[in-house]
């Protein structure tokens, strides 16, 4: 019987054919016992709105939607959700309506939630906390990444406007999720700015079980070789037996690094595939 189930349905790639829309941007579909939790809502409520309905999957069903961070590509499809369900509960980081910029040519452009402030602001739902927050059983947020000590997924590009100047994003905001399975727990990363070694450092101490599988974007993409390097080394060292499921921001460049490192455990993980979670494992599906 299927327990637990995590559909990819935004990404920057899909699988072909499938009919479904590609955009820089990511959301996932996390289905269990207990109900339908979104992870993100992509870059626009189109291609949401459309991925949603070619997979077969009713937005209405949705009893929680959690943010990954304040990024446009992340929060896109916030207005398209919440005129389908203004009550949804949506649970985020308190720095998330901290304004955000990326420059390109010297000028900077607003990549964060300005023009959705005032709806997300008054959403009746609206649950901030730095903390880890149980959605429903069996998922939590990660709460803050407090210890910063390994590589962040950082972009040189990615600023905050204080004391009129401008600043590198501190990514405060950044979270992810933990999904309780059959021996041990899954990572689901937005895009991981916080940095993936410090994220899974966070959730080995607090839930204190093997980390089954990583899914989602790794903001690896910015990495160099020697910092890859070095992540994967830990990884090897830190967390054996671990499954990675990548898109987004993670890299092309990484991901096939990854697959020579930990062959047969790394797997793309486009708009329309999904993971089946039961008692006997994981099984990718496309």
């Amino acid at each position: 019987m299927l327990n637990k189930k995590i559909v990819c349905v935004v990404n920057d790639t899909v699988l072909p054919e499938s009919g479904l829309k590609s955009e820089h941007g990511l959301s996932m579909w996390i289905e269990g016992p207990q109900g339908v939790a979104l992870w993100d809502s992509g870059g626009s409520g189109e291609v949401l709105r459309h991925n949603l309905k070619a997979l077969g999957l009713d937005p209405g069903r949705i009893q929680a939607l959690a943010l990954s961070h304040a990024h446009d590509d992340h929060t896109g499809g916030l207005d398209y959700l919440l005129q389908v369900n203004p009550d949804l509960p949506v649970y985020a980081h308190p720095d998330i309506f901290q304004p955000r910029f990326s420059r390109k040519n010297g000028e900077y452009r607003s990549m964060g939630l300005p023009e959705r402030c005032a709806v997300l602001k008054n959403a009746p739902n609206l649950r901030l906390n730095d903390l880890p927050i149980l959605l429903m059983p069996g998922l939590w947020t990660s709460g803050k990444i407090r210890e910063r000590k390994e590589l962040e997924g950082r972009s040189a590009n990615h600023f905050i406007r204080m004391d009129e100047d401008w600043h590198a994003d501190p990514y405060r905001d950044d979270m992810s999720l933990i999904l309780e399975v059959s021996g041990g727990i899954i990572l689901i990363c937005g895009c991981c700015h916080a940095g993936l070694l410090n994220t899974l450092r966070q959730v080995k101490q607090r839930f204190n079980q093997p980390v089954k599988a990583v899914l989602g974007g790794t903001h690896l993409i910015s990495a160099d070789g020697a910092a890859v390097r070095h992540v994967i080394r830990v990884l090897k060292d830190e967390f054996p037996g671990t499954c990675y499921y990548l898109n987004h921001c993670s890299g092309e460049d990484v991901i096939q690094r990854m697959e020579e490192a930990f062959v047969g455990c790394v797997k793309r993980f486009p708009a329309g595939t999904w993971l089946e979670i039961n008692e006997d494992g994981l099984f990718y599906c496309k």
